[in-house]
């Protein structure tokens, strides 16, 4: 058990105040090798954690990779191409470990084909953040509470053609942080959204390279679309994680025994971009209603659809500042930069042997300016008939990361069809 305190440090308030504006923090943002420190923050984080262990190995990738039960997080689309006839997936992954204790995620999804055009498939994510001890500015015991978040899917992919297919998903997010405890002189109560999902897959017919047989898959997923959240009456509501996955997988058949694929995925989060605002002196300036004026960015006090759209050209790059605060330009060609820098990149590798046995390894980058995520990661995978199990680990390529060494665990079970590892 821990007081409130130290949590904040593990993000458990992070998702209360992920989206409120502290116009002073961010105009006084920390530098990093002469860039601004600027990521982008939103409630729910959890819903991007990824749940299970094939893809955990292989560098989270997942939208193009060969469908399983867990398709319904990476892509749903991809569900109308699986060749087994039901199944269900079991994850568990203990959770910033080298900062906390008792902070989990467990995942629990299934899907069943309904003919050879299409399927359905539902999931319950939970997210367990421990223990908490409220206490007052005197350091008097409020109560104690265990915040917990979680999230309710249902999909549908339907293939379209012989190698196209699409997917819808709906989604229930409820995140109760603080069971209704006053913080900070405001009543709190647990945040709502719900959100949907919009995919595709391609997959390709065999082809050969080199005379060995081989597939060629892309994905789309525009994930979490949904409403904003908000954790106080009154309060400004908090973006979602709406989230663009893109990625392509190469499979090849290397004999009647060996198999291989590689994969790539980019992510971009569709929600804005802090601002960066006018200074005078290095204090803010307002306007005549009160709001602080916007020198380089957009506003985030804006619509979901607004902020999707305006998410690709809303960075506000590398604002300067004379001697004494005030800001003066903004340097060329950094509002760009800070742009592409806002796209994380996946690549993962996977080598099976007779469907039985496999094992993965992979690549995460995220740039330091948004949030500094840089790992490997590898795994293993075990299959006897119906039963899968499958670990992976991580390894951080980045000092005191709160993610180094995450395990993930996950048990797959797939019934009728062709059984695949």
């Amino acid at each position: 058990m821990m007081n409130i305190h130290n949590k904040v440090t593990a993000l458990v308030f992070g998702s209360i105040l992920a989206s409120s504006t502290v116009v002073d923090a961010q105009i006084s943002s920390q530098q990093l090798s002469g860039k601004q420190i600027n990521t982008i923050t939103t409630a729910v984080p959890f819903l991007l954690i990824t749940p299970d262990s094939r893809s955990g190995a292989m560098g989270d990738v997942g939208a193009a990779i060969s469908p399983d039960a867990n398709s319904i997080h990476w892509n749903p689309s991809k569900l109308a191409f699986i060749e087994n006839d039901a199944g269900f997936s079991m994850s568990y992954s203990p959770w910033l470990r080298r900062l906390v204790n008792d902070i989990n995620l467990a995942y629990v999804t299934g899907y069943k084909k309904i003919d050879d055009f299409s399927a359905v498939s539902a999931s319950l994510r939970y997210f367990s953040l421990g223990n908490i001890t409220f206490t007052d500015q005197t350091g008097g015991t409020i109560r104690e509470f265990n915040p917990s978040e979680f999230a309710l899917d249902a999909a549908y992919a339907r293939k379209l053609s012989e190698n196209f297919s699409i997917g819808l998903a709906g989604r229930y997010v409820n995140s109760n942080l603080t069971g209704g405890t006053s913080v900070q002189g405001a009543n709190t109560k647990a945040g709502q959204s719900v959100a949907a999902d919009v995919s595709g897959y391609y997959q390709s017919n065999e082809f050969e390279i080199k005379g060995r047989k081989a597939t060629f898959a892309a994905g789309i997923n525009i994930s979490n679309i949904g409403s904003k959240m908000s954790y106080t009456d009154g309060a400004d509501r908090d973006f979602i994680p709406t989230n663009l996955r893109l990625g392509t997988a190469l499979n090849v058949e290397i004999d009647d025994f060996n198999k291989f694929s590689v994969a790539c995925d980019a992510n971009k989060l569709l929600v804005p971009t802090s601002p960066v605002y006018q200074t005078t002196n290095g204090q803010v300036d307002y306007d005549i209603e009160g709001n602080p004026i916007v020198f380089s960015g957009r506003s985030n006090d804006i619509g979901t659809a607004s902020g999707i759209f305006g998410s690709f050209s809303d960075a506000p790059g590398i604002v300067l500042k004379d001697d004494n605060g005030t800001t003066t330009e903004v340097k060329k060609g950094s509002r760009f930069k800070e742009e592409l820098s806002e796209v994380n990149l996946s690549v993962g590798g996977e080598y099976l042997y007779n469907n039985v046995f496999a094992v993965r390894a992979g690549y995460f980058y995220e740039a330091p300016t948004k949030g500094n995520r840089q790992f490997v990661s590898f795994g293993a995978g075990l299959k006897y008939q119906v039963f899968q199990l499958d670990l992976s680990y991580l390894v951080a390529l980045t000092q005191q990361s709160p993610i180094a060494n995450t395990i993930r665990f996950s048990l797959l079970f797939n019934f009728g069809g062709k059984n695949k590892a």
